[in-house]
């Protein structure tokens, strides 16, 4: 009796080691907390509560882990890599929004003026850093962080601990995300480099037509403001665009990513 508890015991602290490891990636790439701005301990902090949170979903077998630290370790790395996997998938969608911000930034003439973005502490244009918020407040509004919750719960009840066996057609799956990651860069940044591309054409012919004129330093106020308007106006036409990708990985992240981590 004492020997089966004891069993049991330990058996219940390897399924929560596997769900902390599968946890602790999603939750620092999630958007609202990727921010370097949050401390690490926060983020530590919130991935032991969500852990022990989602360890009574989890069903416990005796004997369905090996106590050997080497064998154990596999399935950590494995639980590891689910974790990351579900991080990514969402990670590209902001990732396309940057992508945008930075061919829109360029194209307005904000090139040479890149500021510190505190959310990945790299460099970045002011504009990929409004895209970026954009995109948080949406994913706020759209209850984005419930469904990343709610599709952390599901993994566990589609991919038990320990049954990480990804299939074939994985790689073709993030090759589609990603390449979904380009089109949405490209229809939120379009209505901005169509404009600049005709402003551009107008500054070449005036250039040709009107000598004396300096069009380098003509070009720079006239390219801003127009793609300052143009940039306001363009929110209310990829803020659709976007709520629809986000309702689509949201609602179909665990259903369509999962399956596809777990052997025949």
């Amino acid at each position: 009796m004492v020997n089966d508890f004891s069993r049991w015991t330990a058996d219940l602290f390897q399924t929560w080691l596997l769900v902390l490891m599968r946890v602790a990636p999603i939750v620092f790439m999630m958007p609202l907390f990727y921010s370097r701005n949050i401390p690490a301990r926060v983020k530590a902090g919130l991935t032991l509560i969500i852990s022990l949170a989602l360890l009574p979903t989890v069903k416990v077998e005796m004997g369905r882990f090996p106590s050997e630290p080497l064998s154990f370790g596999f399935f950590a790395l494995s639980e590891l890599m689910i974790g990351f996997l579900l991080g990514f998938s969402v990670r590209l969608i902001f990732a396309g929004l940057q992508i945008a911000g930075e061919l829109a930034g360029f194209q307005m003439g904000f090139g040479m003026a890149k500021v510190m973005d505190p959310q990945s502490g790299s460099e970045s244009t002011v504009v990929t850093g409004f895209y970026y918020m954009i995109g948080l407040l949406l994913f706020l509004t759209v209850d984005g962080h419930h469904w990343f919750f709610k599709a952390l719960a599901q993994s566990f009840q589609l991919l038990a601990p320990g049954e990480f066996e990804p299939r074939e057609g994985l790689a073709q799956l993030f090759i589609r995300l990603s390449g979904k990651m380009f089109v949405l860069a490209i229809k939120i940044v379009a209505p901005i480099l169509a404009i600049m591309m005709l402003v551009q054409i107008a500054m070449g012919i005036i250039a040709r037509m009107i000598p004396q004129v300096n069009v380098l330093m003509t070009s720079f106020p006239v390219t801003i403001s127009l793609g300052l308007i143009f940039l306001g106006l363009s929110v209310e036409l990829f803020w659709p665009v976007l709520k629809n990708l986000l309702d689509e990985s949201g609602r179909g992240l665990a259903t369509t990513l999962l399956p596809l981590m777990k052997g025949p």
